[in-house]
């Protein structure tokens, strides 16, 4: 393969679509979080897989396991979790079953402000897809997360 392969170049032109997509539509929902809620599209995120846990078996989520969920290292997850638990969003404990593991759950606080924060997100985001439709390069792929969501 050359740098001027035709397969390579769609293949780069599509990923540059992409990175342009998430980058358009992390803006668009930055802006209306830390507007609306003082909150920033990382910590948002981490709110929201964090109030998914259960108590039940295998409810909770090693701090590996977020990371992975927040698309972000383990060091710059545990510096995100510090910061939301300093604000009282969060809190930590220790795993009852394992005294090296420590779990975080989302306080009430923590809920509350989710709650408040997720139509800012929704209609961000459904805004943000909507702009984003009009540009012949993005269509297909908001078409594609259109459909992806219609799906689950």
């Amino acid at each position: 393969m050359t740098a001027t392969d035709t397969a390579l170049t769609g293949l780069a032109q599509g990923w540059c679509a992409l990175s342009l997509l998430h980058g358009r539509i992390e803006t668009h929902i930055e802006r209306a979080l830390q507007t609306g809620h003082a909150l920033s599209v990382r910590e948002y995120s981490l709110l929201d897989v964090l109030s998914r846990q259960h108590d039940g078996e295998g409810g909770h989520l090693q701090m590996k396991q977020v990371a992975e969920a927040v698309v972000l290292s383990q060091s710059a997850t545990t510096r995100l979790v510090t910061r939301l638990e300093d604000r009282g969003l969060l809190t930590r404990y220790l795993c009852p079953t394992d005294r090296r593991g420590i779990y975080t759950n989302v306080s009430e606080a923590g809920l509350r402000l989710l709650a408040e924060a997720r139509p800012t997100n929704d209609t961000a985001l459904r805004e943000a897809l909507d702009e984003a439709a009009k540009n012949p390069g993005l269509a297909p792929l908001v078409r594609a997360v259109a459909s992806r969501g219609a799906a689950v």
